[in-house]
């Protein structure tokens, strides 16, 4: 019986450790054959070529902050109160046109008053002069009357006592010509004090008057009429938008392909266009869809020195009065001069900041940097590190790493 018994333990021994064998090798085939298939698995990749095309270079603005060289305001000259406006809104004026006029009361009485002292100044000019001709004439005799006495002396004919006051009567009166000139003179210059002082009141009561400084349009007048106002008051606001400035910083890979002069087209987004002047629209103004030119004014530094970033002074025709001095957001410049070069789509930069593109070859992936130029909002230039023809990944990046198998498919649906 323990013959048997030993027998049938040595047999379920041997079945134990044969099935432990044997699940033992199943796991390890299971696992070899899911590490093949993991090694042999690809997804499948939406792909663009890198091509040679013809690109209108554009560059997207954040914002833009347009303003007008012909906008200022028209100021009071003179504290006053505003007592008749001569001008409305939007209308259109010129150099030298006057706008409104001020009263300023004092002025009047001012100006009265500078009349009389110029009126009593001249009096006693007139009175002065009289006084010269009175004292000369005194003086006449007087010089009449010494030169007798002195050839009176010569010949014993009179005392010396006669002679000295006849000589003294002669001084005394070429004094009193003096003083009475002196008296002229002053009155002279009380003359002109008085008269400089008219002129000025005369000038005040001018500046009562408020005048256009530039030609344009009237787009703000701040105060109404009855307010009163101290001088330096801003009380108009003129401007001519028919030209606007704005200026841009570019990168030099921006900006090297642009000429002072050249001409870009400006796309503004939806919104945009809103009067903050509440001023009139030109007529023919084709509103959101209006098409705007820019000009390259300025490129500073010139395009010609070494530079990382430029300064681009832009001028736009505005002559739709459709553009307003404000700032405009999400705008938009396209070039109308383009160029032949190599491109890839914009959506196969894995990272626009390092340049980065993940290229195919034989359906594996190597991460690649390149050096981009402009772009046209779906294509960008390539100017290093990718050759026509060559593979890249669009827009799908997350995941993907060097040596990474992947089936490519083409946007035309072709794989």
């Amino acid at each position: 019986m323990k013959k048997f018994f030993y027998i049938g333990m040595a047999i379920i021994l041997i079945l134990s450790v044969s099935l432990v064998a044997y699940g033992g090798w199943l796991n390890y085939r299971d696992e070899n054959q899911i590490a093949n298939r993991m090694e042999a698995r690809s997804i499948e990749l939406t792909c663009g070529r890198a091509t040679k095309k013809f690109l209108n270079p554009v560059v997207d603005l954040e914002s833009i902050k347009l303003y007008s060289e012909n906008m200022t305001d028209a100021p009071a000259l003179i504290d006053g109160r505003i007592t008749e406006i001569f001008v409305t809104k939007n209308q259109n004026v010129f150099k030298g046109e006057e706008l409104m006029e001020l009263t300023n009361e004092q002025i009047p009485m001012q100006i009265q008053q500078a009349q009389s002292k110029v009126h009593q100044t001249e009096a006693a000019l007139s009175q002065a002069l009289s006084n010269v001709q009175r004292m000369e004439a005194s003086l006449t005799n007087a010089e009449n009357v010494f030169h007798r006495q002195e050839r009176l002396m010569l010949r014993n004919a009179t005392s010396k006592e006669k002679m000295e006051a006849a000589e003294a009567e002669f001084l005394a009166a070429q004094e009193a010509v003096r003083a009475a000139k002196a008296e002229v003179e002053s009155a002279r210059a009380s003359i002109k004090v008085a008269e400089a002082e008219l002129e000025q009141y005369k000038i005040q009561a001018a500046r009562q008057k408020v005048i256009s400084p530039i030609d344009g349009n009237i787009l703000l007048i701040y105060k109404r009429e009855g307010s009163y106002v101290q001088g330096g008051t801003p009380l108009a606001l003129i401007g001519n938008f028919e030209t606007l400035l704005f200026s841009t910083t570019l990168e030099n890979a921006n900006a090297s392909y642009l000429r002072v002069g050249e001409q870009v087209i400006l796309e503004f987004s939806e919104g945009s266009f809103q009067k903050a002047y509440d001023t009139e629209y030109s007529a023919g103004n084709l509103g959101k869809t209006e098409k705007f030119s820019a000009q390259i004014r300025e490129i500073t530094p010139p395009t010609n020195e070494k530079a990382v970033m430029r300064r681009i002074l832009w001028e736009i025709d505005n002559r739709s009065q459709v553009l307003e001095p404000m700032t405009y957001n999400n705008v938009r410049l396209k070039s109308e001069r383009g160029r032949n070069c190599l491109t890839v789509p914009l959506n196969s930069m894995a990272d626009a900041e390092n340049d980065l593109v993940f290229v195919v070859k034989d359906g594996i992936i190597e991460r690649r940097e390149v050096l981009t130029g402009v772009n046209d909002g779906t294509d960008i230039e390539i100017l290093s590190g990718l050759n026509e023809g060559e593979i890249v990944v669009l827009e799908s990046f997350e995941g993907l790493s060097d040596g990474m198998k992947i089936e490519t498919k083409f946007e035309d649906g072709k794989n």
